[in-house]
């Protein structure tokens, strides 16, 4: 006799499914759909990530570059842009779990959930059908590459620009200069060489973090708390709502992230504990850094350092971090795109070459059209950020979980997804009119 009425979902994990394990983040991100199927049948799950080296590509991916545009957006938010960074790293926590819970349903038999998809692209194909749910998130998934591609461009110029202010050189001109850089990628055939940077890059981040807040520390004598906004600014505050929701978008590769675990039933406690790190550090990091400069608070905060030398050597370093970490998205662009083109990333030809130069030139261009790092960040967020972090999870957790849901966790999903839906619509509006004034200065 069936129960009525809803009960709470509980989560189960079997080792119905084994793992592999990743040396970097950079095999984590290249991992095929097929290849998660047969690894599921043919590793052991010794050989999987523990909870820690999850936690640290979590936190990387959230933590990232783009740190350095947070301060820029308590500057048009106030106390509200800083409620929203912990705000949103609970809701994305939360959506993040929804989404890998989709990967699993409850055996008919035994009751037990056991995986029966494996990616982002399988669950909104069971949802939505192959025809349309993996064209629309070919499309989102292109979308959040090729602009964190585009946005890593912007950034190099925005830094190069700030440390050579005295050329009077405009950021477009840093952006082509730094784009030359990226065109050795069109040649590399893997991203091996280039991802045994990756852990260095994380490392060098931090340092240079850490700099900056010791810094800001030493300026604690001149902070002014009153500079900080108690009202909320609807004219500017939807751009700094939507940096905030890109810093936090990693659920592009959860469920990838999960499947090669040592330990899935570890997935939810490593997920809480990458976002309450980055939440206190980027709240912190936020906070002093727009102290420290207030109304002079730059769009990318480096350019706020006071010496020429000490400007030039950070902003140099990070554009060098920015260029190393471009062929990580472009990459996974190339994965999805050439083989619509029936060509493959594993055997370089001059096709697949002038096809890869095609894509660099195209988010370069993006980048000249567009070359402002902070509002082109929060209008990307804004529309692909919302969607694949807040929007979806929650709708596919609905359309898949609903007979198990309480009915205040369906209140609760549909909340964020109206909070999504309003983001979007406000973060566009505003994006673009920050956009469209930049553009007349």
């Amino acid at each position: 006799m069936m129960k009525q009425g809803r009960s709470k979902l509980t989560i189960r994990f079997t080792p119905f499914t084994t793992y592999q394990r990743f040396d970097n983040e950079t095999d984590q991100l290249f991992l095929h759909d097929s290849e998660e199927k047969e690894i599921s049948t043919t590793e052991t799950t010794t050989g999987g990530l523990t909870a820690l080296e999850a936690a640290w590509n979590v936190t990387n991916a959230i933590q990232g570059m783009f740190l350095v545009s947070l301060p820029y957006s308590v500057y048009h938010g106030g106390y509200w842009s800083l409620l929203a960074m912990v705000g949103v790293a609970w809701i994305c926590t939360y959506t993040g779990q929804i989404l890998v819970s989709c990967l699993y349903e409850s055996s008919p038999s035994t009751g037990v959930l056991t995986k029966v998809r494996y990616s982002y692209v399988d669950i909104a194909e069971y949802v939505w059908g192959k025809r349309y749910g993996g064209r629309i998130l070919f499309v989102a998934q292109n979308i959040e590459l090729l602009m964190t591609c585009i946005l890593y461009l912007v950034l190099c110029g925005e830094l190069l620009a700030g440390s050579f202010p005295q050329f009077h050189i405009p950021v477009r001109y840093w952006i082509c200069v730094s784009c030359l850089f990226t065109l050795p990628y069109s040649f590399i055939r893997s991203l091996r060489l280039v991802s045994r940077f990756s852990a260095g890059n994380a490392v060098v981040h931090l340092i240079i973090n850490m700099i900056i807040i010791i810094y800001c520390l030493s300026k604690a004598s001149i902070w002014d708390w009153s500079k900080i906004q108690l009202r909320i600014n609807i004219a500017s505050f939807p751009t700094s709502l939507g940096i905030i929701v890109f810093s936090y978008t990693s659920q592009i590769f959860l469920p990838t992230l999960e499947n090669n675990m040592r330990h899935p039933s570890q997935f939810n406690a490593m997920l809480v504990l990458s976002h309450v790190i980055a939440a206190v550090f980027k709240t912190g990091f936020a906070l002093i850094g727009f102290l420290t400069w207030q109304e002079q608070t730059s769009e990318v905060i480096t350019n706020n350092l006071p010496t020429q030398q000490l400007r030039i050597i950070i902003n140099l370093t990070l554009a060098i971090k920015a260029l190393l970490s471009y062929p990580l998205p472009f990459f996974a662009a190339c994965e999805l795109i050439l083989p619509k083109l029936s060509l493959t990333n594993d055997i370089t030809t001059w096709k697949t070459i002038l096809a890869r130069i095609l894509i660099i030139i195209s988010t370069l261009l993006m980048a000249l059209c567009i070359p402002h790092f902070a509002q082109l960040m929060g209008f990307i967020g804004s529309i692909t950020g919302v969607f694949l972090s807040l929007v979806w999870p929650c709708y596919f957790y609905l359309y898949l979980k609903n007979y198990s849901l309480s009915w205040s966790t369906v209140f609760g999903n549909l909340a964020i997804i109206l909070f999504g839906f309003m983001c979007t619509i406000s973060g566009i509006i505003d994006s673009s009119r920050e956009l469209a004034k930049k553009f007349r200065e």
